[in-house]
This record gives structure tokens, sequence and C-alpha cells, in this order.
């Protein structure tokens, strides 16, 4: 978490859900749309502030993987490693809008080619400690939508878990 008195570098939500599904290219003349799509687990927006750098990655993945906000089936509070479930990660540039007057403003968000690079290494890392943690029965999955694009997502929730995260 972003230590008092110093400024953010990511910003994060996560969303309890019992599927989601995100439309990662519109259809076009040639193609159908594409999706990627997960059943129970977490969704996780995120935005990248200017100052991110590789180094803050591995405690931003130990904290949001590990933390227990997902409800098992006996009603205990687990991490979605615990529970097992599976991760949609979004890049979500809006996060780091600030209101100025009647508009957005985004002056704070990191530049496209580093948050593409971090975002992509977030994703790698995901990756690497949910399939570490997960059985191989257990049919957990990361996906992850597509950096600077715009995406459609349907999501069903459980809870309204949903929880805003600074680093």
């Amino acid at each position: 978490m972003a230590e008092q008195g110093r400024l953010p570098v990511a910003r994060t939500v996560l969303q309890q859900c019992l599927r989601a599904r995100l439309q990662v290219k519109p259809a076009d003349e040639a193609s159908d749309a594409e999706f990627v799509q997960i059943d129970r687990g977490t969704v996780i927006y995120i935005c990248f502030f200017k100052g991110a750098t590789d180094d803050i990655l591995p405690k931003m993945v130990s904290t949001l993987l590990n933390l227990r906000l997902s409800e098992s089936d006996s009603g205990k509070m687990v991490s979605v490693l615990e529970l097992p479930g599976s991760l949609l990660i979004v890049p979500q540039a809006t996060l780091g809008g600030k209101c100025k007057g009647r508009a957005m403003q985004y002056h704070h968000n990191i530049s496209k080619e580093d948050g593409l690079r971090l975002y992509g290494s977030f994703v790698a890392l995901c990756e690497a400690q949910l399939t570490a943690a997960a059985s191989a029965a257990s049919g957990t999955q990361v996906k992850h939508g597509t950096y600077g694009n715009r995406q459609v997502l349907t999501l069903d929730t459980n809870g309204p878990y949903t929880h805003l995260m600074e680093f």
C-alpha cells in the first residue's frame, strides 16, 4: 500500500465475481469479436502513475492475491489463491483521473509505453503466482484485457465486494 505522505504509483480496484467476460477485440468485417472470460474469482482493474517501476510489482501481486476478500463455499473469507479462483486483469487508465471543473484530467498517469510494459509484467507475475498456488485440477486461470484499447466488460458480482487499493 502507498506509504503515508508518498504519492501512489499504482491504483487498483478489486471486485469479487461469479463470472466476468471482457471483449478484447471488437468485431469487424473480417472477424467476430474476441472475448476472455473467467468464472468465480476476482477482477483486478489497474492503473499505473508516473514514478511506477518494476520494483513495486512483486509487492502489488503478493498483496492483491493474498488478501482475504473472497468468500469460500463454507462462508470463510479466503484469498483468491485459497478459493481457488481465477483472475481477470483489466487495464483501467481512468482510475488515474482527477476532476478539474467538469472534466477529467489524466496528467499523473504513466506513459502508454511504460504502462504497457508494467502491465505485461504484472500479468506475468500474477500468472506465475496463481499457477504456483493452484492444483492442476482446480481450473483456475488468469485472463487479461488489452492495454490502451477500449473494452466491454460484462460482470456478475458476488457481493458487492469492491475494494480500492493504492501502492
